[in-house]
C-alpha cells in the first residue's frame, strides 16, 4: 500500500474516523488501533515479513528491559550486544549477504580461482533498514543510560511500527516519539489542517515532480550511450529532482498523516538544494539519517575532536557507511565516498559550520556569491547522484565522461516521446515556489490557504503522472 494509491486514500479516512470517534476514549485504545492499522499497512506488502517486524520489536523491547535491570556490567553488555548482533544479522542476511557473496566470488575469479557464490533467493523486507535503526537507537540509548526502558509493550510497539514512518522513515528517536505515544491525544484542528497541507504538498512532489522527472531520467540513463551532452546533463538534473521529490514527498506525507493523529515526527528535509556548501546540504537532506549516524557512529568514533587523521578516518567511515546503508551495490559506496571527498575540505578548514544562518538575498555582490555557491553545491551533488542512479561505477564514469566529450548540446527526442528539455519550466516553477517559502515547512499554509490548496490539487490532477504506477524510491532501502 503506497501513500499515492487508491487503497491508502480509502485506508487513511477509515483509520482517522475510528481513531477520533471510536477509539478515542483512552491512550491505550488509541495506540491499540494505530498498531492494528500499522500491522495491516505493513502486511499489504508481504504478510510473512510481519513476523520479522514483530520479532524485532519484541527483541529490542525485552533486551532494553534486561539492560536496565542488569546488576553487573557484563550482564548489561550481554543483552546489549545480543540485540546489536541479531538486528544487524537480520539486516546483513536480507540486505547484504548476496552482495558480499558475489563480491567475494568476483575477487576469487579475478585471481584465477573459480568460484560460484551461493546466493539467497529472498526479497528485501520493506522498511527493514528503518525499523532496525529505530530499535538500535533505543537499545543504545538505554545502554548508555540516556533513557529509561519502556515497560509498556503496546507503547513500544507503536514507536517501532507506526505506519506513517514504518517503511521509509523518518528514523525516529525514542526520546522524541515515545513521550507522545504515552499520553492520550486530543484532536487539534490547526495541527490537522497543517497535516493536510503537508500531505497535499507531498503528493505534488511525488506525482507531479518525482514521477514526471522519473520518466525523463529513466529514458536518459537507460540509453545514456546514445544521449548527447545536453541530455546527459538534464538526466542528472531530472534524477536530482526525482529523488528529492520522491523521498521528501514521502516524508511530507508521513509527517502530515501523523499530524492528523496528533503526533509529531522529526523533520526529514529542509530545502536541501538551497544549500551553500555540502555540509549545509547534509544538515538539510535526510536529516533523521544524518543525525543518526552523527550520534551513534561519528561521535562515538571521536567525531572531529581528534587529530587530522582521525578526522579523515571518521569522515570517510560515516559517509561510506551511509552510502552502504542505502543499498548493497558498489555505486552507493562510491556515492558515499564522493560525498566524503566533498565534505572533508570543509571539515579540515573548520568551515563546515559556516552556513547555518537563513539565506537572505539583496541587490549586492554578497548575494551573487550566495547564488553561485548554491548552484555550485547543486552541481557537485548532481555529479554524485549519477553514481547513485547508475547500475555500475563504470556506467557512472562513462556517463560523466560523455558529458565532457560529446559536446553536442542540441535538443534530443527521447524514448518517452518527449523532448529532453520539456520539464525545465515545471522544475523552474517548483524551485521558485519552494524558494519563496523556504522559511516554512511547506508552501501551502499561511495566507490564501484554501486557494493554494485548490491550485495544488488542480496541479496534481493536471500534471501528475498516473499512467505508470511508481513506488517510492526509498522503499528499496
Amino acid at each position: 500500500m503506497f501513500f499515492n494509491s487508491f487503497a491508502f486514500a480509502v485506508f487513511l479516512p477509515i483509520v482517522f474516523l475510528l481513531y477520533w470517534f471510536v477509539f478515542n476514549k483512552t491512550k491505550k485504545t488509541q495506540n491499540a488501533l494505530l498498531i492494528i492499522a500499522s500491522y495491516y499497512f505493513y502486511s499489504c506488502w508481504d504478510w510473512r515479513f510481519l513476523f520479522l517486524l514483530v520479532f524485532s520489536t519484541f527483541l529490542d523491547y525485552y533486551t532494553g528491559i534486561q539492560i536496565e535491570k542488569g546488576k553487573s556490567e557484563s550482564s548489561r553488555k550481554f543483552w546489549f550486544w545480543l540485540s546489536i548482533i541479531i538486528n544487524l544479522g537480520f539486516l546483513g542476511i536480507f540486505k547484504y549477504y548476496n552482495f558480499f557473496a558475489s563480491s567475494f566470488s568476483d575477487l576469487l575469479n579475478s585471481v584465477g580461482v573459480k568460484a560460484s557464490p551461493i546466493l539467497l533467493n529472498v526479497i528485501l523486507p520493506v522498511g527493514i533498514s528503518f525499523y532496525t535503526f529505530h530499535g538500535l537507537s533505543y537499545v543504545i540509548d538505554i545502554y548508555y543510560k540516556r533513557i529509561k526502558a519502556e515497560y509498556n509493550f503496546i507503547d513500544y510497539s507503536l514507536f517501532v511500527s507506526y505506519f506513517p514512518l514504518l517503511v521509509a522513515g523518518p528514523i525516529e528517536r525514542a526520546t522524541h516519539l515515545l513521550p507522545q505515544v504515552k499520553v492520550k491525544r486530543e484532536f487539534d484542528f490547526e495541527k490537522a489542517k497543517e497535516g493536510i497541507c503537508q500531505i497535499i504538498w507531498g503528493l505534488v512532489k511525488k506525482v507531479v515532480i518525482a514521477d514526471t522527472c522519473a520518466t525523463y531520467a529513466n529514458a536518459i540513463f537507460d540509453n545514456y550511450t546514445s544521449m548527447n551532452s545536453f541530455s546527459l546533463i538534464l538526466g542528472a538534473i531530472y534524477f536530482a529532482f526525482q529523488i528529492y521529490g520522491d523521498f521528501s514527498g514521502y516524508s511530507d506525507i508521513a509527517l502530515g498523516v501523523s499530524k492528523l493523529f496528533g503526533l509529531d515526527l522529526l523533520r526529514n528535509f529542509n530545502y536541501p538544494y538551497f544549500s551553500r556548501d555540502i555540509a549545509e546540504f547534509w544538515r538539510r537532506w535526510h536529516i533523521s539519517l544524518s543525525s543518526w549516524f552523527r550520534d551513534y557512529l561519528y561521535i562515538p568514533l571521536g567525531g572531529s575532536k581528534g587529530g587530522i587523521w582521525m578526522k579523515i578516518r571518521n569522515t570517510f567511515i560515516i559517509f561510506v557507511v551511509s552510502g552502504f546503508w542505502h543499498g548493497a551495490n558498489w555505486t552507493y559506496i562510491a556515492w558515499g565516498f564522493i560525498n566524503a571527498l566533498y565534505f572533508l575540505p570543509l571539515l579540515l578548514s573548520n568551515s563546515n559550520r559556516n552556513n547555518i544562518d537563513e539565506i537572505h538575498l539583496k541587490a549586492n555582490f554578497d548575494s551573487v556569491k550566495v547564488i553561485i555557491s548554491i548552484l555550485s553545491t547543486f552541481l557537485i551533488t548532481c555529479v554524485a547522484w549519477v553514481f547513485f542512479r547508475a547500475k555500475t561505477i563504470s556506467d557512472a564514469i562513462i556517463y560523466l565522461k560523455r558529458i565532457v566529450t560529446n559536446r553536442d548540446f542540441g535538443f534530443q527526442y527521447l524514448q518517452n516521446e518527449r523532448y529532453n528539455y520539456e520539464l525545465l519550466i515545471m522544475i523552474g516553477i517548483f524551485v521558485l515556489v519552494e524558494w519563496n517559502n523556504r522559511t516554512k515547512v511547506e508552501p501551502l499554509s499561511g495566507k490564501r490557504n484554501l486557494l493554494k490548496i485548490g491550485l495544488a490539487i488542480l496541479t496534481i490532477i493536471a500534471f501528475g503522472t498516473f499512467s505508470d504506477y511508481k513506488e517510492f524510491i526509498y522503499f528499496q532501502f
